[in-house]
């Protein structure tokens, strides 16, 4: 496949953040575009506002004084005021994400989360930080929700930053169509690939999904000789048990000497994301503390060190 000229094409994504100067997400500095959309449901989720592929609000009541203001700038009726005279967001009304009631409120209460951005804004986004990527050996990560949500909006993403010299690479939780991901996969340069449990009932437990896909994707990029880091979102009780991490390490054994795997990495669980549950007017669903202690994690460390892997602990 060669690279065409994308910089006409208008096709549109949802994009629901770009955060820039990221050190942890790639090699080098990189600018991250988080795509709106997953296939999955993680119980421990930390991005809850990634899931859905339309625009919501995040409403932060604590800050509403309950004026009113978004009530009438609404043109979908999202908003309104009680006989209480408090605020409330009717959450089975899709937001187009049209912005007024931000740009309305006073209060700092509400932010749109999804917004339509075309191949070239997001470019035009990414090339800002040129002189960064060129110094640090970095680049652009797309990650999410799912990327693979949005695959053409993604190919013609990474077909201009390819197109600019630009170090691409993925945050995947792999859950697509065998011939998705591989036709992403040509313009990418690293995949950075979940493996949340190696168990396909327990898997479906915790996500919502089974992971039959998932695991044949993995393979699939790494016999297409595309590169591959394994990351393992580690929870205490759920996956990071011996047997658990021994069962990982069986699945990635016959991958451990090709070039193109790049090792794994132990992404430890953290709750920056709880917040914005409420926000969304959601439950969050984990009641006990998943946290891992600094033992726990040295001893999962210790047991792919052991078998000969490339292993980091990633701590956000």
């Amino acid at each position: 496949m060669t690279v065409s000229n994308v910089d006409k094409i208008e096709r549109k994504g949802l994009i629901f953040n770009v955060q820039k100067y990221n050190m942890y997400d790639g090699p080098g500095v990189r600018t991250l575009v988080f795509f709106k959309g997953c296939p999955l449901r993680c119980k421990w989720c930390s991005n809850p506002e990634s899931q859905s592929r339309k625009a919501q609000i995040l409403f932060k009541k604590n800050l509403c004084t309950n004026c009113g203001r978004c009530v009438p700038v609404c043109p979908v009726g999202i908003h309104s005021i009680g006989v209480d005279r408090t605020h409330s967001i009717s959450r089975n009304v899709d937001c187009i994400g049209c912005g007024e009631c931000v740009r309305v409120c006073l209060d700092s209460a509400l932010s749109v989360v999804g917004e339509a951005k075309t191949v070239s804004e997001v470019l035009d986004i990414i090339e800002e930080d040129r002189a960064f990527y060129e110094m640090s050996g970095g680049g652009v990560t797309l990650g999410g929700g799912e990327v693979l949500m949005q695959p053409e909006f993604a190919l013609n993403v990474l077909m201009g930053c390819k197109q600019r010299g630009i170090n691409t690479a993925i945050e995947t939780c792999g859950y697509t169509k065998r011939e998705t991901i591989l036709k992403i996969a040509e313009f990418t340069d690293l995949f950075l690939f979940d493996l949340k449990h190696i168990n396909s009932e327990r898997h479906y437990e915790l996500t919502g999904v089974r992971n039959e896909w998932i695991l044949e994707n993995f393979t699939a990029l790494i016999q297409g000789r595309f590169n591959v880091q394994a990351r393992l979102p580690l929870m205490k009780g759920v996956n990071d048990a011996e047997e658990d991490i021994e069962q990982l390490i069986a699945f990635l054994q016959r991958f451990r000497d090709r070039k193109n795997f790049k090792g794994v990495d132990l992404l430890p669980y953290h709750k920056m994301g709880v917040g914005k549950y409420s926000q969304l007017d959601a439950e969050y669903p984990v009641k006990e503390d998943l946290s891992l202690s600094d033992a726990e994690l040295e001893r999962i460390e210790n047991q792919f060190k052991r078998r000969g892997f490339p292993v980091a602990i990633i701590k956000h």
